[in-house]
């Protein structure tokens, strides 16, 4: 998740203070970082790869020259951390120069087509494109005013954007606009700023004015304007006086980062969603060809492997095989051949026991795809071909809207590999990836309308001494990945099975109020999981279920239960019945009085094995 930054001042130099309201931004976490500036209408830019303090240290951020600028800190999605992938960007003269936040989808066809008109280009971002687009528009509508040239170039856009736009052509103006990427501007005595966050300037001001999607914002020595993208129609919108405290504000006024991210799972949905449709064809071109496949990895990612394991075998007739990366070398090391494909699994991309496992691997000759949250990192170099995530910086050290992203992107494969294999039908596929776009909106529901409800649950069962989490079918990885949370955060040791197994010893354990947690989708296992609620509830346990609207089956024989909306398919129901055991988790940590961003002996990154 970039971070944006821009100021008009009516006196003193921008690039201090850009370079200052960067640093308050590092929080949403980078690779590479640069300042552009405008004097006497030419534009003066610094970046490179690293961190701010780095880079100024490297080349001095604070003296380039001007009262207006613009900054960025970039988190890779297209192209590698490296200074000529970083931002700011310009258009082929150099008189236009962009920042962006967000995931340009048509990237690639605007990018051909401007080639085709003579544009060079730099780097391998998407957001160089809308440099050139706004160079190429404007040299078609030479009449047009600038705020009028971005609106045409803004039509041609899909995607998400928090834009900050520098032109030699109107030297005193910032123009931004924004879909779906956050977008705040500042005022105060001495000028105007924008940001993707509030932290940015709240040593500067406490005045703010949100900015919507679909919206325009000019700024100026005057002030600002906001303006309809869709029919370049007014808007008048005032200040509002932001109370937070700077630590509040770097949390968006929640009171941890695992809450705020949680919360962000919709947008983080949306975004996987953009993911290039070639990548997926590529990286799903070679698990077609391969003899067998490991999906490897560790914690949490490799409960996204495990549910991925149902969603090839279901949808593509595939058999995969997930695997431990700590217990691949033993267990597979050396059968691994020239015909094995190895989909690595890793939030960071550095883990030390999925790098062991997949140079292993690759010593051995066999394909290594993989699947990250961090382009240039150590996975991503050593892989044939990789996909991020596209989740942002994750800062809880619980990973929750990084699995939610690898679930989206792994069903994204799996139905591009059903599509290529021809095993489902048409409609089918047609029905599933309907169902995977409204995923963003279910997931925004189950936290809109549960989570007061699960806040009260938690207080009644924080006292537990122990938990269960049962599930059958791909509801299984769901429960593990519950059962994860809750002994992460709220150091309550707990115990997932898939449901089937719990006869085979684990029922032993029950005895009156054991709390049990059971994952029941609507799907082919819902009868049988109803046996083994009644096989549970007749010893005395308590029964929390995470059932569908409505399930009145489950309802009546439950203690508790959380709803999730109608209709979700099985092979997707991970995605949104984890969002609740989430939230459990969270709200058991508290209630017991721990920090659940900073759980006691783990790391968000395990760089030894």
């Amino acid at each position: 998740m970039c971070g944006i930054f821009g100021c008009v001042l009516k006196e003193g130099n921008a690039a201090p203070i850009i370079h200052s309201s960067l640093k308050r931004l590092e929080y949403r976490g980078y690779d590479s970082v640069g300042i552009a500036t405008l004097n006497n209408k030419e534009i003066n830019i610094k970046k490179d790869q690293g961190k701010i303090d780095e880079v100024h240290q490297l080349l001095n951020l604070d003296d380039l020259p001007g009262n207006i600028g613009i900054g960025h800190t970039r988190w890779a999605t297209h192209g590698a951390p490296l200074k000529i992938n970083s931002h700011p960007h310009t258009d082929c003269k150099g008189n236009i120069v962009v920042v962006h936040n967000g995931i340009i989808e048509n990237f690639l066809e605007l990018k051909a087509e401007l080639q085709n008109l003579g544009h060079t280009f730099a780097s391998k971002t998407d957001t160089e494109v809308m440099a050139h687009l706004i160079e190429e528009t404007q040299k078609q509508n030479p009449k047009l005013s600038f705020q009028q040239v971005i609106l045409e170039s803004l039509k041609r856009i899909e995607g998400s954007y928090a834009f900050a736009i520098l032109s030699t052509q109107e030297p005193d103006k910032i123009i931004c606009a924004r879909n779906e990427s956050p977008l705040v501007i500042g005022i105060n005595g001495n000028g105007v700023f924008c940001a993707s966050d509030v932290p940015a300037f709240l040593s500067v001001t406490n005045k703010a004015v949100m900015i919507n999607n679909g919206e325009l914002v000019t700024l100026s020595p005057q002030g600002y304007e906001i303006k309809k993208i869709s029919d370049a129609s007014p808007i008048t919108r005032n200040p509002i006086t932001i109370e937070w405290t700077p630590e509040m504000a770097v949390k968006q006024g929640y009171p941890h980062f695992m809450i705020k991210e949680i919360h962000e799972q919709p947008e983080v949905l949306r975004n996987t969603l953009r993911i290039q449709d070639h990548y997926l064809d590529l990286l799903s071109t070679f698990l077609d060809r391969a003899s067998e496949v490991f999906l490897v990895a560790c914690g949490t990612s490799y409960h996204a492997c495990l549910a991925a394991s149902y969603m090839f075998s279901k949808l593509a007739y595939l058999p995969t095989y997930p695997v431990y990366a700590s217990e691949f070398l033993e267990q597979h090391g050396k059968s691994v051949n020239i015909d094995s494909t190895i989909l690595a699994v890793s939030q960071s991309g550095e883990t030390a026991d999925t790098i062991a496992a997949v140079i292993c691997a690759q010593q051995r000759a066999a394909t290594v795809l993989s699947l990250t949250n961090v382009i240039g990192s150590t996975l991503t170099r050593i892989s044939r071909v990789y996909i991020g995530t596209q989740a942002g910086p994750e800062i809880g050290v619980a990973a929750t809207k990084t699995f939610t992203s690898q679930l989206s992107v792994l069903a994204q494969l799996a139905l591009k590999l059903a599509k290529k294999r021809g095993k489902i039908s048409q409609d089918e596929i047609d029905c599933l990836e309907e169902k995977l776009q409204q995923l963003p909106t279910v997931v925004d529901k189950i936290v809109t309308t549960q989570e007061e409800k699960i806040k009260q649950l938690a207080k009644k069962y924080s006292g537990s001494k122990i938990f269960f989490y049962l599930g059958r079918g791909i509801s299984t990885a769901t429960a593990f990945e519950g059962r994860l949370k809750l002994m992460e955060i709220a150091y309550i040791p707990s115990i997932a099975f898939p449901a089937g197994e719990s006869k085979h010893g684990p029922i032993s354990l029950i005895e009156n109020g054991f709390p049990i947690v059971f994952v029941c989708p609507k799907d082919d296992t819902h009868k049988t999981v109803i046996g083994n609620i009644m096989e549970m509830k007749a010893r005395g346990a308590h029964i929390l279920a995470i059932i569908e609207e409505g399930d009145e089956d489950i309802k009546s024989l439950a203690d508790d239960y959380i709803e999730v909306p109608k209709d979700i398919p099985a092979v997707l129901s991970p995605i949104p019945y984890a969002v609740p055991l989430q939230l459990l988790a969270y709200y058991t940590a508290v209630e017991k009085g721990y920090d659940p961003d900073m759980p006691r002996n783990l790391a968000k990154s395990v760089t030894v094995k």
